[in-house]
């Protein structure tokens, strides 16, 4: 079994997620992969508006990550910006491009943004939390930069939608989808063989489908 995390640095759930499933991944044996993504792309191809758009909810999102993060002892202060452009990051982050200090690299690039407050679409400040890590910020950043990384992370991107993957974070375990924060107790007890939805019968439900919809919402039906 291995876990795909899907996330983007635009989201505090992602950041928050990302703190927990490594060590959770460890304690079920299981193997982490890390797969960022362009969550404007996911919003784009399924006609949604992000927390950050939508004014009252980008505040209750902050203050709900904060809540947490402060009951569990998670350093969180929000980047200098928000919303920001994350492709340097998110590219920098790439397999392709961090090889084998590929979780360093996430983990550094999140702590610099969501825990440091530092500004997370500069090039020079992801290249100078990358040095201050020990992982050669510049030599990450130029092949960040290359064709090879932005046709990389396009790739992962439409994988991430052919997948179902819809927002941000997302842990695919197998074909088993969890989305959000909130989830990382469903997706452990998944691995555990203790899925309570293991003895449902979804087709006894009788469930035919919607029998109204809302006006100017793409439904989908081929995805």
């Amino acid at each position: 079994m291995k876990v795909d995390f899907y996330f983007d640095y635009l989201s505090p759930y992602a950041y928050l997620a990302s703190r927990e499933i490594p060590a959770l991944c460890a304690r079920r044996g299981v193997e982490l992969r890390l797969r960022p993504v362009l969550f404007a792309g996911l919003l784009n191809h399924w006609g949604q508006r992000g927390p950050a758009e939508i004014p009252p909810k980008a505040m209750h999102t902050v203050k709900e990550c904060m809540r947490y993060a402060l009951l569990r002892e998670i350093p969180f202060r929000p980047p200098r910006h928000h919303p920001f452009n994350p492709l340097t990051a998110l590219r920098a982050s790439l397999a392709e491009v961090a090889g084998g200090d590929q979780p360093h690299v996430v983990r550094a690039i999140f702590d610099m943004g969501w825990a440091a407050g530092c500004d997370l679409g500069d090039a020079a400040e992801i290249t100078a939390a990358l040095d201050a890590a020990g992982l050669g910020g510049s030599a990450i950043l130029e092949r960040a930069n290359s064709p090879t990384a932005k046709q990389a992370l396009h790739r992962e991107t439409a994988d991430a939608i052919a997948r179902g993957v819809f927002g941000i974070p997302t842990m695919l375990a197998g074909d088993e989808l969890f989305w959000g924060l909130d989830q990382l107790t469903y997706l452990e007890l998944f691995l555990e063989g203790k899925d309570p939805l293991a003895q449902v019968k979804f087709d006894d439900f009788g469930f035919q489908g919607p029998s109204a919809w809302r006006t100017g919402v793409s439904r989908h039906e081929e995805d």
